[in-house]
């Protein structure tokens, strides 16, 4: 199969699992106005950078987005925008100064046909396992309600493997929601260790780990990095 070819085939197969955390891990969002500022300015920079977000979550101090991009090598710049928007947003409103954000964010390349709707159970998890709430569909600032009660939230781009959850828009409603009830406690160990990537043996062969980024391998030698 040719290069190209080849290179199209990991990228339709390929999406992101980024997550980043507030410096000592105190909260930065501190108000329903915190938290809708900053989906507005991931969807602002989704669009800006050609990228699906399928699965998303917003907590207290940390937040974690799964996502597919038009061109991979652009998910730095669209983290280190985002990240960078709302730490000036936060210092003006909050009269500090500083780091907001503990370190770079880190990013975990996930197989799409089968670990896209695991990753997102895992994303939208994130509310129940901190006691936040009871069941995902509960906590307002997710993708849950997209896919649980049909919200519209103009972020969430509908996971691609979701109509396969039933016949129609109510039944896929009631199945993902006990989807989400039924986690897989071992399954959701890989999502947890942001990194390594998640999917087959051929899948992660096809990586190229590149200043600090997993991306589809080019041809040729990669300049720096390891090939896996």
């Amino acid at each position: 199969m040719p290069y190209c070819a080849r290179k199209h085939q990991l990228e339709q197969s390929l999406v992101y699992h980024a997550y980043n955390r507030s410096n000592a891990r105190v909260a930065v969002f501190h108000s329903d106005g915190d938290y809708h500022y900053f989906i507005r300015l991931l969807k602002e920079y989704a669009k800006r950078f050609g990228s699906k977000v399928y699965h998303w979550v917003v907590m207290p101090n940390h937040y974690h987005l799964l996502m597919e991009l038009e061109k991979p090598e652009n998910i730095s710049k669209l983290m280190a925008g985002l990240n960078r928007t709302y730490t000036c947003y936060y210092h003006r409103n909050y009269a500090t100064a500083g780091f907001l954000w503990q370190g770079r964010f880190k990013l975990q390349p996930v197989q799409k046909e089968e670990y896209l709707t695991a990753c997102g159970r895992y994303i939208e998890r994130n509310p129940v396992k901190a006691n936040i709430v009871s069941e995902a569909k509960s906590y307002p600032y997710s993708s849950a309600q997209f896919y649980c009660l049909g919200g519209k939230d103009e972020l969430t781009q509908k996971n691609p493997l979701f109509d396969g959850f039933g016949r129609n828009e109510i039944e896929r409603q009631v199945a993902y929601t006990e989807f989400l009830r039924n986690f897989d406690s071992e399954q959701e160990l890989s999502f947890d260790n942001l990194e390594q990537p998640v999917g087959s043996k051929e899948f992660v062969r096809r990586l190229i780990l590149e200043n600090g980024r997993y991306l589809p391998k080019r041809r040729g030698r990669p300049r720096s990095g390891i090939v896996l």
